[in-house]
């Protein structure tokens, strides 16, 4: 009768791992929202990292996370490094493209809790003397991000980051506005 249970709970495990290899090999999420900020009030906030402890939600969120500066103070080749515990893990950003007011592309490479490299878009776009700004990023979808979709769902997870991150932005946007 043991042998019957392992044998079942073995298979069990075995369709799960199947299963999670067959998820999707690349990923993308999206979110947007209008701030009443004109581009060019919303744009250094996103290409300065010096500025984003103002409004990432993983900045705001863990007290324990520390980051490190280099390259460029702000704009292309900007570059910084993070660190802190439980999710918010350890990482490098860079800043790959900016056209100012327009589009900020950051590649982030995280190092934990596992590897990851994926590529964030930030697109921002007048509406009126608002402007809407679309957070979206993509990347590969690494075996243990397949593991975990199992069970979560991942869009609503890291979209969740984004809204907030997203409504952080929009606080800091229009407070210096």
């Amino acid at each position: 009768m043991l042998l019957r249970i392992v044998f079942v709970a073995v298979a069990l495990i075995a369709a799960l791992l199947i299963y999670a290899a067959t998820k999707p090999n690349t990923f993308r999420v999206q979110r947007s929202t209008v701030i009443n900020a004109s581009p060019e009030k919303v744009f250094p906030l996103i290409n300065d990292f010096h500025n984003w402890p103002r409004w990432a939600p993983q900045d705001k969120e863990d007290s324990t996370m520390t980051r490190t500066y280099s390259g460029a103070p702000n704009g292309t080749g900007a570059v910084s490094e993070w660190k802190g515990s439980g999710s918010t893990g350890q990482g490098r950003m860079t800043i790959t493209e900016s056209q100012a007011p327009a589009r900020i592309s950051v590649q982030v490479d995280f190092a934990k809790p596992f590897h990851a490299h994926n590529l964030n878009q930030f697109a921002l776009e007048p509406a009126g003397s608002s402007t809407r700004i679309t957070w979206s990023m993509q990347g590969t979808n690494v075996y243990m991000m397949k593991l975990m979709s199992v069970f979560m769902n991942m869009d609503r997870v890291m979209g969740k980051h984004f809204e907030t991150g997203l409504a952080n932005l929009k606080t800091a946007a229009e407070q210096s506005n």
